[in-house]
């Protein structure tokens, strides 16, 4: 009613009031009533905005790359902003002009500008993999530039979502890594079976070893057995040697004694002999019958007939005829059964 309007903003929103082009008030959240006709009305949202942008950079090897992510931004002078673009609005608060969306492009025209040495200084599959790379730079590079710092804005975040080459490259690359996967599996493959390889070569050589110990062990226990052999034959040989030793001094000994006994004995013959010689040596020019009958002293018949009959046979060519009686026969013969 008679151009008095009430307006409110909620407390994201920086408000400015000119009356007669001079600044009345301003601050976040304002409410108030206004006189419309003399009233001028900027609203600054200083919220935190997200904006997206894409483009397009060549590499340093002609190649195109699309970049796209998001930038993170918020105003935080806001009367410098008011300075720059319209922000006005009307009586109903919608904005009178759409300055707010040159923000956005501008953002995204120093993203690209930032970006644009980066890329042209990488070869495709480098810049294709800089994602990180590509955030420092844009956000460097919008905190750094003139025009946004006259804008009274600064830069929260950059975030690089994907910088993908054109589909041609792609499927190339995806081929490339396929190829390289491939190949690096059939590396991997290859020096597995090459590890199964040598820990089977490592296996069979523990094995080979531990035979070649066991070996060594059993030829080890072999020259020893055989050292044992050989010294229980040495010492059976020694014993062996001493029994026999023993028993050639033991002959020697019985040999000895033998010569000793035969001595003894030869010297007791010898002796025996020459006490008969001795003995007999009176003896010896006595006719050997006239001996015996000295022996017999003439009472034994029979020794005396038996002599007649060995005379009578040594002188057997000197007789010519011999009787006996039977008589004597039977007497010779009852004296010898008497006898025995």
């Amino acid at each position: 009613m008679l151009g008095i309007k009430y307006i409110k903003f909620d407390a994201m929103t920086y408000v400015m009031h000119y009356v007669n082009g001079k600044l009345s008030k301003e601050g976040r959240g304002l409410a108030f009533f206004y006189f419309a006709p003399k009233s001028s009305i900027v609203a600054i949202p200083v919220a935190s905005n997200d904006i997206p942008f894409v483009f397009n950079e060549s590499t340093a090897d002609y190649q195109t790359v699309a970049i796209q992510g998001q930038i993170t931004y918020q105003v935080t002078n806001p009367q410098q902003l008011a300075e720059t673009l319209d922000f006005s609005v009307n009586t109903k608060g919608n904005y009178k002009k759409n300055d707010f969306d040159k923000i956005p492009q501008r953002l995204s025209n120093e993203a690209q500008t930032a970006t644009s040495s980066l890329i042209h200084s990488l070869h495709l599959e480098q810049a294709i993999r800089s994602a990180k790379q590509i955030e420092e730079a844009i956000f460097e590079g919008i905190r750094n530039s003139e025009a946004v710092r006259i804008l009274g804005i600064e830069p929260l975040s950059v975030n690089v979502t994907s910088v993908k080459a054109n589909p041609e490259m792609e499927r190339a690359l995806e081929a490339e890594t396929r190829e390289a996967l491939q190949q690096k599996a059939d590396q991997a493959t290859y020096e597995r079976r090459n590890f199964a390889v040598e820990q089977e070569r490592i296996i069979k050589e523990s094995e080979l070893n531990t035979e070649i110990a066991v070996e060594e062990k059993k030829k080890e226990i072999l020259e020893k057995k055989m050292e044992t052999k050989v010294l229980n034959q040495e010492n059976e040989r020694q014993i062996r040697e001493m029994k026999m030793e023993a028993n050639i001094a033991l002959e020697e000994q019985k040999q000895q004694l033998i010569d000793l006994k035969v001595s003894n004995q030869r010297k007791e013959a010898d002796a025996q002999a020459y006490s008969l010689e001795v003995s007999l040596k009176p003896y010896k020019d006595f006719d050997w019958k006239k001996l015996m009958a000295i022996h017999q002293k003439g009472g034994d018949a029979r020794a005396n007939i038996a002599l007649a009959f060995r005379e009578l046979s040594e002188n057997v060519d000197k007789i010519n005829h011999l009787n006996i009686s039977p008589d004597l026969l039977n007497t010779l013969v009852q004296s010898e059964e008497s006898a025995e």
